[in-house]
């Protein structure tokens, strides 16, 4: 019995060819808004980063004499927060989270804003962990009745993720949005807006 060979098509062949060969047309991304309010919006974000890390520093990097005998170091992560929820009085407990959590929250809406290289999801959690391992390093080195707790660390990790998604995702698209253009379109549009200038100095 002989067998059948089917070829693929000439024209079919050469069609994929051109459009596989095809070179996509080169694209330029320019800024939504304009650079004068973008730097606005990076300086107040500044200005909002500074006052919260003052506030931050009173708040874990004061010495405590009190606790001293009360604190201690803790490596094993969950083993505070069990300590926290286990506590009588349910005010104390959420005292205790809900403040490590809130801490974290101007991280994730304002690192957005403040760095655009830094605004997925996975960077603005890890810098929030570098920075808050530092403070929690050097509250177990070197401040009196602080310690190390790698929990205080997930807490304020925690609180990012959610100024994040609340807000900090929305807001940094929002000041650094960019818009695509082909090149050409946009060589243009600087042809034109040169024209336009060089006619407005000749009527001049």
């Amino acid at each position: 019995m002989a067998r059948t060979v089917v070829r693929p098509r000439a024209g079919w062949r050469l069609r994929s060819a051109k459009t596989e060969g095809e070179e996509q047309p080169a694209t330029v991304e320019r800024h939504v808004v304009p650079f004068p309010i973008r730097l606005l919006a990076m300086l107040c974000a500044f200005g909002f980063m500074v006052a919260f890390a003052v506030v931050l520093a009173r708040l874990t990097l004061e010495p405590s004499p009190a606790s001293t005998a009360l604190v201690h170091t803790n490596l094993h992560p969950g083993r505070s927060l069990k300590a926290y929820l286990d506590q009588p009085a349910l005010r104390d407990a959420v005292k205790q989270i809900g403040g490590n959590v809130v801490l974290g929250i101007p991280f994730g809406v304002l690192i957005p804003v403040l760095a655009p290289k830094a605004r997925g999801l996975l960077r603005v959690l890890l810098l929030t962990a570098v920075v808050m391992l530092l403070v929690e390093f050097a509250q177990g080195a070197l401040i009196t009745g602080r310690a190390f707790d790698i929990d205080d660390v997930i807490l304020n990790t925690s609180g990012a993720l959610i100024g994040y998604l609340l807000l900090g995702r929305r807001m940094g698209r929002v000041v650094h949005a960019r818009r695509r253009q082909p090149r050409k379109v946009r060589s243009a549009q600087r042809r034109a807006e040169k024209e336009k200038s060089a006619k407005e100095s000749k009527g001049a």
